[in-house]
């Protein structure tokens, strides 16, 4: 960890203190929605300065301008080319999180399959989780597992064949929508708020056959509470936040929040500083914390979780440079997407156990942290997928 990267001060005593590193280190703590694990902090200024070198012929492509660098960060992680990918991983203490497939496009599945499976074929230390008894067993021999999502199923259309050889591939968790209208349903961004199409009824009962968790996360208020009615088996919210405590269209109502955890859901908080807090240049894991709280008294400890949607394993000229030009295109708010802005507490991924220490100090007994931090996902992995 570098020099900076300090744990936040929560006020812990001694005692506190080594009861959330004995939680935190016999528990099986999951993130479902992570970008990284690497930061802008972790990775090396020759490999930023390397990048930014074999980016500038593409300027006047501002997508594959922003693009590159992360695809060249994900392609020397798998390669063993940058040490942080792995430390940070450990450092962090958790032991299963999300490795994403693009699947917006037909071409995106086909290059984001490659990418993730080659991170499962060279790294010795990273299984695919296709069972809760997956993640389990990567707990028990100290190894990490990725567990493959997808944020965006428009490049399916209305293929459930695809879908189906994807669930082969290892798809476990899919999100309806991802801000803007698709055959599925409508986004959180979309105005019209028009709920899960009569194909995506269809859609979820494939879900649902396949084994397959719903995910909600950027999905309109309509579509979430449709696919709650719909579904046979537990909706999640991989990651968002509470309306109530900041009034952002990324977080969700009382009412859908609530239908969530009726269904056996789990909600997961995210730590992104535009959607949590009004201030995203002075939002701490504080913050973040108190729309854990807030949930746990709407429904109950055993549907919060944690998705951080952080950190962007991206170089911070990049980050800038998406959000200026091609988040707005993306369906994000002026102002919001992924850029410097850190949430105090969690300035690079090996902090991760500051959440861990944040619910110590909140209060909460060692099991409910326990089930705050991963229990409840796998809760729900165990439901879903079978053990």
């Amino acid at each position: 960890m570098s020099e900076h990267a300090e744990l936040y001060d929560f006020g812990l005593t001694a005692e506190q203190e080594q009861r959330a590193r004995d939680i935190h280190e016999r528990s099986i703590v999951i993130d479902l929605l992570f970008q990284g694990p690497l930061s802008p902090s972790v990775i090396p200024a020759e490999v930023s300065e390397q990048i930014k070198a074999e980016c500038e012929p593409l300027r006047d492509d501002p997508m594959a301008y922003a693009m590159l660098p992360s695809k060249r960060l994900r392609q020397m992680s798998a390669r063993g080319e940058l040490a942080a990918f792995k430390d940070e991983w450990y450092r962090s203490g958790i032991t299963a999180g999300n490795r994403e497939l693009d699947m917006s496009s037909h071409d995106g599945i086909m290059t984001s399959m490659g990418e993730v499976q080659e991170q499962f074929d060279r790294a010795d230390w990273l299984i695919k989780a296709l069972t809760a008894a997956d993640i389990r067993r990567a707990k028990a021999s100290g190894l990490k597992a990725g567990i493959v999502t997808t944020q965006d199923p428009t490049g399916l259309g209305k293929n459930l064949d695809l879908l189906e050889a994807l669930h082969s591939f290892g798809l476990r968790v899919v999100q309806l929508t991802y801000n803007n209208q698709n055959a599925i349903a409508s986004g959180c961004m979309e105005l019209a708020n028009g709920g899960v199409s009569n194909f995506g009824m269809t859609f979820i009962r494939r879900l649902n056959e396949l084994r397959i968790v719903v995910d909600t996360s950027h999905c309109g208020k309509q579509t979430t509470l449709d696919a709650c009615r719909l579904s046979e088996q537990p909706v999640i919210a991989s990651h968002t936040g509470v309306e109530t405590i900041y009034p952002h269209r990324r977080c969700k109502s009382d009412e859908e929040l609530q239908a969530i955890a009726a269904t056996g859901g789990v909600i997961g908080v995210f730590a992104m500083p535009w959607f949590v807090h009004e201030d995203p240049q002075a939002t701490t894991i504080d913050h973040v914390l108190d729309h854990i709280d807030y949930i746990v008294r709407l429904v109950g400890v055993d549907h919060v979780g944690i998705g951080t949607d952080w950190p962007m394993s991206d170089v911070d000229w990049s980050l800038v440079y998406f959000k200026e030009h091609i988040a707005p295109k993306l369906g994000f708010a002026k102002g919001d997407g992924p850029s410097t802005e850190l949430v105090r507490g969690l300035e690079q991924y090996g902090l991760f156990i500051n959440f861990t220490r944040g619910l110590v100090a909140r209060g909460y007994s060692d099991e409910e942290v326990g089930k705050i931090i991963g229990g409840n996902w796998l809760r729900v992995f165990e439901q879903v997928w079978g053990n």
